[in-house]
């Protein structure tokens, strides 16, 4: 039987869907490799859950990853968190889980915050027309 885990992050606008498989170490983001991922700060940050989990469990599996929405670093964090809680989900190893948590938690939760939405007598949630007496 085959062991495929589908997860998802997501952070402001950003959704990740990741589905991690057995494999050879590939991963791969909207069909792109990550090691040719561009800027580089964007890759590091989602190569953090993966330097956490160590070459033990990354190089078992292939993970794909499907994102959409929001801006560069939005989709970066949401990738971190699909990729961290589907190795986490993988392995079962409840070390694994701690240190992740340790080191930050968004790599296992999502992040929750919205947009605040707009209200009447003004262009956005709290700015309002200002008034003049003159």
């Amino acid at each position: 039987m085959v062991k495929i885990i589908n997860t998802s992050g997501k952070k402001k606008t950003a959704i990740a869907r990741a589905t991690i498989k057995d494999g050879i170490g590939r991963v791969r983001i909207n069909k792109k490799p990550l090691e040719i991922f561009k800027p580089d700060l964007v890759r590091l940050k989602m190569m953090e859950p993966l330097a956490l989990a160590g070459d033990k469990i990354t190089s078992k599996v292939d993970i794909d990853v499907n994102v959409k929405g929001g801006g560069i670093m939005g989709q970066a964090d949401a990738v971190r968190t699909a990729i961290g809680k589907g190795l986490v989900e993988w392995s079962g190893d409840l070390s694994l889980k701690d240190a992740m948590l340790g080191y930050d938690r968004n790599l296992l939760v999502n992040d929750s915050r919205q947009k605040e939405t707009k209200k009447f007598g003004g262009p956005g949630a709290r700015a309002k027309t200002q008034k003049s007496y003159r």
